[in-house]
């Protein structure tokens, strides 16, 4: 769950309260019996400031230091903090305002709110854990990563069982727990609330204004003004947590049209046709919003077979070939010098499903949530449906469980048949954690599935994906010599040996001399930068490899995930019509070049060193990024560059919104 904060265009100022209502509240919070409610904003706050200030010793290199910048992050943090708090107590405004006071004062009544306030500050003690954990691998406060992982208990919940020592963390917090509660059940405003009577009236008043407060901020605050800094990191340190996490809740899915800039659609098809036209296509329809292009490739079309694998957060920066001198990916180093190697591509998101939706549907990113798990995301015009139609089997083998984001139902949709752990037997399975077989065992079940088809005498195109470079980085003893669960290095090594392995079972296939096999990320093993959008964190391999039928090349073309199956194709010497945003890359021209990052609220457009990015509210922003330095610095927006943005995104979000990225109808 890389991403970043939510940033919706609400703006509406606060109404003034009169000052005698306010005193009304100051006084409420510290006398009667919402003097309880009083301590534990109090509470709230302050271990809300406490977890600010571990996240920010924790990447204390990436955070501006001076004094008006801290002040900044610690002055916002505090107003967030009180607004989240306000929001967290509203259950028990409620509840202290309709109990009666001949319950409320009961002495049976007394071990019920010490059981409440106990909780209370337990799960405050929770959530600087898990905000510490969720911020080691993201480098983020919760954000649509966490919402999306709340859908996904089994595989979330096991993922922190076999990551951490939950049980000894989990008892650990019952001594900061304690700790909060007996200086609070001590203080003597906290005893004299449970024995000063308060009579209806005044507990609906004060009641009231408690729960108006929630009621103003729902419509007048919202995370856009978390601004206090150019430094993303900066950013994140002044939200709050748990705000984040509702925030992005309510709005996971962020249309377009309602959020960013709009311009004229025609006017934007029109420069969108001007961008995806290539020296190798036609359209074939004169209207402006209709992008279908008949692709022609010179030569005989070969019916080769392809093995695509996706990589779990394979980063450029893992591999030798790049500069790595850990010794990580020898066998993926080696596929890249006697491939096809493109040392200059990027990921369009952060999630796996952003890879997997980029590669199979060839589309920008779209605003909030990927393709893969929306709704109407059938029958679209995608690679699995192209070589479906041109009588290949074509398989989908994840060694996890296909129902998380939503991946089985999309592949099983858009042309692929659906292998995944539940249909593995036992005796495939020599290893597993919650997230999915080995490495070794998926592509044990891949060449099987490869072996199947060319046994029946079809073409195949299979597309794997692995889960081994993922936490708890747990893989079979003996394979490397890194020991599992030491980190990232271990996931990485690992799962470059089992595609040693893979390749070395490969060559020994009938098959093997007539297969493209194509390795590429699905995104970067972190997201988290200094700007919004750091380019350097979306930099992914792509190595295309097959000894007898491709001549070794390294390329440096800028480049996209979106652009993996048009240059797949023309490899292929396909002639087709085609709906994809993306071109081939082997013949771009350096005009065409460029790629697309995004989060699923910043859609960013890389044209030659130029980053310009779009974010909800009509909010634009440029960069110039140094690829070998890899410095980012905000510039003014360029206005040709702004363009070019804006067409590809707004006509992507039409084309989906109006069913147009449906597959053709060949009749």
């Amino acid at each position: 769950m890389t991403d970043q904060s939510l940033a919706l265009p609400q703006p509406s100022r606060l109404s003034p309260f009169p000052l005698r209502w306010f005193r009304v509240v100051f006084a409420s919070l510290f006398t009667g019996r919402f003097s309880i409610i009083g301590l534990f904003v109090l509470t709230f706050l302050g271990v809300n400031a406490v977890t600010r200030t571990l996240l920010m010793i924790q990447s204390i290199s990436q955070v501006d230091l001076g004094l008006v910048q801290i002040g900044a992050i610690y002055g916002m943090g505090l107003f967030y903090d009180t607004v989240t708090a306000l929001y967290f107590i509203i259950p028990a405004v409620l509840y202290f305002t309709l109990v009666p006071d001949r319950i409320f004062r009961h002495r049976f009544h007394r071990p019920l709110v010490y059981s409440f306030l106990f909780i209370g500050i337990y799960i405050l003690c929770y959530g600087v854990v898990a905000e510490w954990l969720f911020w080691d691998e993201f480098g983020k406060r919760f954000n649509f990563i966490a919402v999306d992982y709340l859908v996904y208990t089994t595989e979330v919940i096991g993922n922190i069982m076999e990551s951490y020592p939950v049980y000894p963390l989990l008892a650990f917090l019952l001594l900061p727990t304690a700790l909060l509660f007996f200086l609070s059940i001590r203080m003597p405003s906290f005893k004299l609330a449970l024995e000063i009577p308060c009579r209806l009236k005044a507990r609906a008043i004060s009641g009231f204004m408690f729960l108006m407060f929630p009621v103003v901020f729902f419509f007048g605050v919202n995370s856009s003004m978390v601004r206090v800094s150019e430094n993303t990191f900066n950013n994140e340190l002044a939200k709050n947590g748990l705000y984040e996490l509702f925030a992005a809740f309510r709005n996971n899915d962020l249309d377009y049209a309602t959020f960013y800039e709009q311009r004229d659609t025609i006017e934007m098809f029109g420069r969108l046709r001007d961008l995806v036209t290539s020296d190798d296509a036609t359209f074939l329809s004169e209207d402006p919003t209709d992008i279908t292009r008949k692709i022609v490739n010179p030569g005989d079309e070969k019916r080769l077979n392809v093995m695509i694998v996706t990589i779990e957060s394979m980063s450029a920066q893992y591999m030798g070939i790049f500069g790595n001198r850990a010794g990580l990916t020898p066998n993926l180093d080696k596929m890249a010098g006697e491939g096809l190697f493109f040392d200059n591509l990027y990921a369009t998101g952060t999630r796996s499903v952003r890879g997997l939706e980029a590669v199979t549907l060839s589309t920008v990113p779209t605003a909030g949530r990927s393709i893969v798990k929306r709704p109407g995301n059938e029958e679209m015009f995608s690679l699995g449906y192209l070589f479906k139609d041109r009588g290949y089997d074509t398989k989908w083998v994840y060694g996890g469980y296909g129902y998380f984001d939503n991946m089985n139902d999309y592949y099983a949709h858009n042309g692929f048949s659906v292998v995944d752990r539940t249909d593995m037997a036992a005796e495939e399975k020599t290893f597993a954690n919650v997230w999915g077989v080995c490495d070794g065992d998926l592509f044990s079940r891949t060449l099987k599935e490869a072996d199947a088809s060319f046994a029946a005498g079809k073409p195949f195109m299979n597309f794997a994906f692995t889960t081994s470079n993922h936490r708890p980085y747990t893989y079979p003893d003996g394979q490397i010599d890194i020991p599992p669960k030491t980190g990232r290095n271990g996931g990485v090594k690992y799962t470059d040996h089992a595609i040693g392995e893979f390749m070395k079972s490969a060559r020994k296939r009938p098959w093997f001399d007539d297969t493209l096999f194509v390795f590429v990320a699905d995104h970067c093993g972190s997201s988290a930068g200094r700007t919004s959008l750091p380019v350097k964190k979306y930099e992914i391999p792509l190595i295309i490899y097959s000894p007898k039928q491709i001549h070794p090349e390294r390329i440096s073309k800028l480049s996209s995930q979106i652009d993996v199956a048009p240059t797949l194709l023309a490899l292929l010497n396909w002639n087709y019509e085609s709906k994809f945003l993306g071109r081939n890359i082997l013949t771009m021209k350096p005009e065409e070049e460029r790629a697309f990052v995004g989060t699923y609220q910043k859609l960013g457009y890389l044209k030659g060193d130029r980053l310009t990015v779009l974010s909800p509210g009509g909010n634009e922003e440029s960069f110039l990024y140094d690829r070998v330095t890899k410095d980012q610095v905000k510039v003014e927006i360029e206005p040709e560059a702004l363009t070019d943005t804006i067409a590809f995104y707004q006509s992507a979000s039409w084309l989906y919104k109006q069913g147009l990225m449906r597959r053709i109808n060949e009749d």
